[in-house]
């Protein structure tokens, strides 16, 4: 790693504040000025082809952010004080904000109470509908380009992605079209349409739902099953997802994710004032802590090892944490109730016919067979607790609210262990059983095909 320079410019460095994959920002101090400025700097040493394509296209972005910058004067949006691009370096010098990136916030350990999520996003659509009013498109809204700082003062970032549409040439209204994060890009974005300020409206809308719930509206295993899903899958229910949600929250999300253009938002100061009118629920800070540390005894367990961070939390939502006394029936053999459970602290004791079975402890899942007994849907056993146990309880009818994702890995997880559980049994039942019969030889591993002349 090169050290850090003393001085870039006429600009003294004091110390790096941030670092991308092809810039350094760093803290720094104009000798003429006593405010501090973050000074984003780009090194174009390495000559190689692909990285002097990769440079010149830097330069694009530079140079738009530069343009940009001019015309944009708004408390919640970074000034940009300068821009110098030279042969081996370029740096923007920039207003300097001590805040943080709304990505620590978008996680469901630490979601930000609803008034603050509220305030957030109302400032920057009343920045994104400042910017249109002076011709510009952001085109790469995400939370990595807003920033906050404890007090809740906003400053969108990063216009580099930007698009002027009051210059009309065809090199400004093709430049890197498409280019943004695609989590966040609006249909017409991922379709590479022409844009309108409608598009950063989407994508605040996608900020506003996974600060709220803590997980993307549109998720998927590769990028064009994601774009499939944003052109054509309805996202989830926020309040389902998040029950501290206020209901005034859901016809917010649903106009602002709107894959119609004529449905969705026509400008920021609209979505901002429907954002003023929601009534959220006072933060309860108590059960945000429980909620931690249930989410803490659920990572732990070996049944949740495959599951993501996020999925672990959706099972939290959707689930019914549970606690009963010792000698509890908590599943009767025979009936129709489709609950499974996870178990996480006790043991509980399985019988058919009032024959024991089986012991379970943490970890283990209990009363999954109505689940996954398409047919019949009853239970095969009677579950007891035998100590005093803490239970997840996963209710078919909310597993249905959950995302595929976290759906697809309780039935791979399910599946798993009923097979091993029936491999387990026909092993023991082996011990009691007869000698087997032995076969003469192998089955054929395939088909063979012979030709047969006459």
């Amino acid at each position: 790693m090169a050290a850090m320079p003393e001085r870039i410019g006429k600009y003294r460095i004091i110390r790096e504040i941030g670092r991308g994959a092809t810039a350094i920002v760093y803290l720094a101090e104009n000798p003429f000025y006593p405010e501090p400025i973050a000074l984003k700097h780009i090194s174009f040493n390495d000559k190689a082809k692909d990285q002097a394509k990769w440079n010149r296209r830097l330069l694009k972005l530079l140079r738009a952010e530069e343009a940009v910058s001019k015309r944009l004067n708004h408390p919640n949006i970074i000034r940009i004080f300068e821009t110098v691009i030279e042969a081996d370096q370029a740096y923007v010098v920039m207003e300097f904000f001590e805040g943080y990136s709304l990505e620590r916030y978008c996680t469901f350990d630490n979601l930000l109470p609803m008034h603050r999520v509220v305030s957030i996003i109302f400032k920057c659509c009343m920045a994104l509908d400042y910017a249109y009013k002076n011709g510009i498109i952001h085109r790469d809204i995400k939370p990595a380009n807003i920033l906050v700082d404890d007090q809740d003062n906003v400053k969108i970032t990063d216009f580099g992605l930007a698009l002027n549409i009051k210059k009309q040439s065809e090199e400004d209204s093709t430049f890197i079209m498409g280019v943004g994060s695609p989590a966040y890009m609006s249909p017409e974005q991922v379709k590479s349409y022409p844009l309108n300020q409608k598009t950063d409206l989407y994508s605040l809308g996608v900020v506003l739902f996974h600060m709220l719930t803590g997980r993307l509206p549109f998720r998927a295993k590769n990028p064009a099953q994601l774009v499939y899903r944003i052109i054509n899958a309805d996202p989830p229910s926020v309040v389902l997802l998040n029950p501290a949600v206020p209901e005034t929250m859901e016809p917010v999300i649903r106009k602002a994710l709107e894959k119609d253009l004529y449905s969705r938002y026509k400008n920021g100061a609209e979505m901002a004032k429907d954002l003023s009118a929601v009534r959220y629920k006072i933060y309860d800070e108590n059960e945000h802590v429980e909620d931690n540390s249930h989410f803490g005894q659920l990572r732990r367990l070996n049944f949740f090892t495959e599951f993501d961070d996020v999925e672990v939390w959706e099972a939290l939502r959707i689930g019914k944490w549970r606690q009963c006394e010792q000698l509890t029936t908590l599943i009767t053999e025979g009936s129709g109730d489709a609950r499974f459970c996870v178990l996480i602290e006790g043991r509980v004791e399985l019988s058919i016919e009032g024959r024991r079975v089986a012991e379970y402890g943490p970890g283990e899942v209990f009363g999954e067979s109505a689940f996954l007994d398409e047919l019949d849907k009853k239970q095969i056993a009677t579950v007891v607790t035998l100590t005093p146990v803490t239970y997840l309880e996963i209710n078919p009818a909310a597993l249905v609210l959950a995302s595929e994702e976290c759906t697809d890995h309780f039935r791979s997880r399910l599946t798993t262990l009923a097979m091993r559980r029936l491999a387990a049994a026909m092993r023991q039942q082996s011990k009691s059983g007869e000698a087997a019969t032995r076969g003469a030889g192998g089955a054929p591993a395939g088909f063979e095909l012979q030709l047969v002349g006459n």
